[in-house]
């Protein structure tokens, strides 16, 4: 009756099943995990309900592309971070995995395959697997920071391979990009005739201040597609608006075809794409909190954990996430044991595919307090092994 393609196990995972139990029985949770920023106590400009109410609800006003005047917003969003980018040059998508879909279904035919970095979230499965295309993984290695293995990600080419997705700066590594891996991908595009999707979602947050991401938008050679959208530049994931920019070789027939392709689904409600060049002010505001939270916890967790050899943080240089290496082999009987004992919600490392055991993955955007009391309960069980 069912498709292959939502064939998955329906059953909920041990650690889910283990919170559910402590949440039924009435005991609190620290939750470490929590990267809503609407559930993670920032302020939010009090005009912003007034931005969303001058849109004209009114008049349905169908743009495959997205209306011109939002996407000229968008355009301004990376003038100001000194970015080239054409308003013809964007479409608009109600979120970065629907830019995923509609890329699938453009770059790729069923049984084709894109390649996907390693570790990473575990979003990526689920996308391809729904447009009947194949992942298959590249490593990321870390040696005091983290490096694309470029031999190993030229090994796993295939004929089938149609695109390279590169998460920049990663989730949940934080690491971005460098310049040389960028070169050697954008040559290994060319030569195999491949496309670049670039996911800058976390594009706005390095550690470094002042410091912004080394964007892959703006003149590009090969066929190159750069994600964003406002769950992360705005910290406002309910209003559903994303994007991609599309440059680079092909890119003309690329934005055709994605223009009849979105035309299909027509997605993209219109009072949020009317509000954009007003919701798009509130940037600042919105990223001075988030860019605090996250410097702040960050901070304290390089300087709490000195004296905690049981656990590493490891060296990130943006997005919203830490994460930690300890010692302990079996990290499944570690989560369980602190959401049952302690009521300490963390992610294993084996959520996001990172080969080895013993990593966990905290939200920097968890409230400096819930952190704090969360972190020392994780290294006292640390320390009774």
């Amino acid at each position: 009756m069912f498709s292959k393609r939502s064939t998955w196990d329906l059953q909920p995972n041990p650690l889910s099943q283990a919170l559910e139990a402590r949440r039924q029985a009435g005991l609190p949770v620290l939750d470490l995990t929590q990267a809503n920023p609407t559930r993670a106590g920032l302020q939010y400009p009090p005009q912003l309900q007034a931005m969303l109410a001058t849109a004209d609800t009114s008049v349905y006003a169908p743009e495959p592309l997205g209306l011109l005047s939002a996407r000229q917003a968008v355009a301004g969003y990376y003038a100001q971070r000194g970015q080239n980018v054409a308003a013809e040059e964007l479409i608009l998508t109600c979120s970065t995995s629907e830019a995923y879909a509609l890329l699938f279904k453009l770059l790729a035919d069923p049984g084709d395959e894109v390649l996907v970095p390693q570790p990473s979230y575990p979003l990526f499965e689920f996308l391809a697997s729904l447009e009947s295309i194949e992942t298959r993984p590249y490593p990321l290695r870390y040696r005091e920071g983290w490096q694309i293995d470029l031999d190993r990600l030229a090994a796993a080419l295939t004929s089938r391979t149609r695109a390279i997705v590169l998460v920049h700066p990663n989730n949940p590594t934080g690491s971005l990009v460098g310049a040389g891996e960028r070169a050697l991908l954008e040559e290994l595009a060319l030569e195999r005739g491949l496309a670049l999707i670039a996911d800058e979602v976390f594009g706005d947050y390095l550690w470094e201040e002042e410091v912004q991401v080394p964007s892959f938008a703006g003149p590009a050679r090969p066929l190159t597609l750069v994600l964003s959208g406002l769950s992360k530049v705005l910290g406002l994931p309910q209003l559903k608006l994303g994007w991609m920019a599309v440059q680079g070789a092909g890119a003309a027939e690329a934005r055709a075809r994605l223009e009849i392709i979105a035309d299909t689904y027509l997605s993209v409600a219109t009072p949020v794409q009317q509000a954009l060049p007003w919701l798009l002010e509130l940037r600042p505001a919105i990223q001075a909190q988030i860019r605090e939270r996250v410097y702040t916890n960050r901070r304290w967790l390089q300087e709490h954990l000195i004296a905690f050899p049981a656990a590493r943080l490891l060296r990130a240089e943006g997005g919203w996430y830490a994460v930690l290496e300890t010692a302990l082999q079996d990290e499944e009987e570690l989560v369980l044991a602190l959401v049952r004992k302690e009521g300490v919600l963390v992610h294993p490392g084996y959520f996001f595919d990172f080969p080895d055991e013993g990593m966990l993955v905290l939200s920097l955007l968890t409230p400096p307090q819930v952190l704090q009391q969360g972190v020392d309960l994780l290294l006292d069980r640390l320390a009774k092994g």
